[in-house]
């Protein structure tokens, strides 16, 4: 899963979307996995890769106390995870589109790829940062209060976590390749008092970064009970 062709990044004003209890259509939640199937192939194809992402991978990288990645949501594995292993980092990917993890072998074949639903994730082990960069904000509002208890459970202490939103609560539709994708986002306040509960404290929220082509992203860093 992966950015959307988002006309404004998420506002509530902007929202056509509007019960959590919603059907599986095309513009629900539990279509994406469905339409990143459909149209993954075509969408890799046009993936920006000039890596304007890259200030925040390398604050994400400055921060993590080891290098063991795991990219949630993690595409084609263009850019960013090939960004992250040629920044020396051992990549586990997730994906719960069979074409994205496909692409993805096939452009990472020393990296390791999952196929999986990010939502109640469970792998056994821990990671030295976790990113849900463009795919956590495809999770319902539900869903995504669901996810900070999975990122702790992979987060070994000192584990940067970073991920997009939308600037303000809200859900919109955007469009893919010309399908219509769910996104959501929580309010900030919500975001940071979920992080806190799950062990996290807040490095960094910078909504609508125009260094950014107006992302919206967090950066946090778990600190266990029992980190002193």
């Amino acid at each position: 899963m992966s950015e959307a062709q988002l006309s404004q990044p998420l506002r509530g004003a902007q929202c056509r979307v509007t019960s959590e209890g919603m059907k599986t259509t095309d513009s629900s939640p539990d279509a994406i996995l469905e339409t990143y199937d459909r149209v993954g192939r075509s969408w890799a194809i046009r993936r920006d890769r000039t890596l304007f992402e890259r200030r925040w991978l390398d604050r994400m990288l400055s921060y993590a106390p080891g290098r063991r990645a795991l990219d949630l949501g993690c595409g084609s594995g263009q850019p960013i995870a090939a960004y992250l292993k040629d920044r020396r980092a051992q990549v586990t990917g997730v994906d719960g589109a069979q074409a994205m993890v496909a692409m993805f072998k096939a452009s990472l074949p020393d990296a390791r790829v999952i196929r999986a639903d990010m939502r109640g994730l469970d792998l056994g082990e821990t990671f030295d940062m976790i990113l849900a960069w463009n795919s956590f904000f495809h999770l319902s509002r539900a869903d995504q209060r669901a996810m900070f208890p999975v990122f702790a459970a992979h987060a070994n202490p000192r584990a940067a976590l970073m991920f997009t939103s939308g600037p303000e609560e809200g859900e919109r539709i955007g469009r893919v390749e010309g399908k219509p994708v769910y996104h959501a986002s929580l309010d900030p306040k919500d975001y940071t008092k979920l992080l806190n509960e799950n062990g996290f404290e807040v490095i960094a929220f910078t909504p609508e970064d125009p260094a950014c082509r107006g992302h919206s992203v967090w950066l946090a860093r778990f600190r266990p009970r029992t980190d002193d």
